[in-house]
């Protein structure tokens, strides 16, 4: 296997779209895509240039074909998807909006062929990976997968890769609240970079201020920590420096789902090329920004010529700042930066 930047897991579904916007019920026509939060972010990351690995696994359906094509042409390395005989391809529907508001979805996972990744599913070469992106979403499938989750974390930091971790809380895949806050909090702990949002880390953390969010994790083992704080931008906090940059003003909101992966992707693809955890920020703003001007999870999300030419763009042209909301060091000057 050629070098692999990053590894990335998790269930890939199929997605029908809505074409017409109402109830789900009462439409008559769809549009057949991908959706996964967690392939996403691979996906944004293969459109910047680099190597991604997908660790995952379908059913031996026309969905589960559908899947592993549609990855493929995106570039990602799909070897190690396994293909389940007897589990099928997990998919959901999702009504359209016109309003920017959130689209409903209908979800059909339950004992798909992802819910049983498991440790034996780990290969070896995957583990040579410069980096791993995890979500909360996996360990939320089931016990297997949940244990593939801890382990693939555990042995990537062992090896001093770089860890990455999204909650993407799904708190109706969890036997309850407190058993989703405890596990979510304890792979948390397994990663390097930590990228809640603002009522994630809140429900998690029992913290209201982003500043005590982005300390707690930082005490459980975590380098640096990101807060998603919608149109407002993000604060981010490491054990030097902490800061609030402000978001990309958007006219218009298409399609909200997938704004977070969007947000990923910027934060991982920078700091892989060394940019500062404050500019790592701003272009996660940017991207996840781009994601909600486009209909679909993960259409809007950027290549790297287009990513060259718009971004810097919007860095020269010093886009005046949405004025921060909520606890009170996001009263800060945007973009201001503190020793601490």
């Amino acid at each position: 296997m050629s070098e692999i930047d990053i590894l990335s897991f998790g269930e890939t579904m199929a997605m029908f779209v809505a074409e017409q916007a109402g109830d789900l019920a009462s439409v008559g026509a769809f549009h057949k895509r991908i959706a996964g939060a967690d392939s996403n972010v691979a996906i944004g990351l293969s459109r910047l240039g680099f190597k991604v690995a997908w660790l995952s696994r379908v059913g031996a359906d026309s969905l589960g074909r559908f899947v592993i094509d549609t990855l493929e042409q995106e570039g990602l390395d799909c070897r190690h998807v396994d293909i389940d005989p007897a589990h099928p391809t997990g998919f959901q529907l999702k009504s359209r909006t016109d309003d920017g508001s959130d689209p409903a979805v209908e979800y059909f996972r339950r004992g798909s062929a992802a819910s049983h990744l498991s440790v034996h599913s780990i290969v070896p070469d995957l583990l040579k990976a410069r980096h791993l992106h995890a979500t909360g979403i996996p360990p939320a499938l089931s016990e297997t997968a949940r244990q593939m989750s801890f382990e693939l974390m555990t042995r990537m930091r062992q090896a001093g890769r770089s860890v990455s971790f999204d909650p993407n809380l799904r708190p109706s895949l969890w036997a309850s609240e407190q058993k989703m806050i405890t596990e979510i909090n304890r792979l948390a702990a397994l990663a390097h970079w930590v990228l809640p949002g603002l009522s994630e880390g809140r429900l998690l953390t029992g913290f209201e201020d982003p500043a005590d969010i982005a300390a707690f994790y930082l005490g459980q083992g975590a380098e640096a920590v990101a807060i998603k704080l919608g149109p407002h931008g993000a604060y981010y906090r490491t054990h030097l420096d902490q800061g609030f940059v402000a978001g990309v003003p958007v006219q218009t909101v298409v399609d909200t789902v997938g704004a977070g992966d969007g947000f990923a992707v910027g934060m991982i693809s920078a700091l892989l090329e060394n940019h500062s955890f404050a500019d790592a920020v701003q272009r996660a703003n940017w991207i996840g920004s781009r994601a909600v001007q486009s209909r679909g999870d993960m259409e809007g999300l950027p290549t790297r010529a287009e990513m060259s030419v718009e971004f810097e763009a919007v860095i020269a042209s010093r886009l005046a700042p949405t004025k921060p909301v909520g606890a009170s060091l996001l009263a800060m000057r945007p973009a201001q930066s503190l020793k601490i």
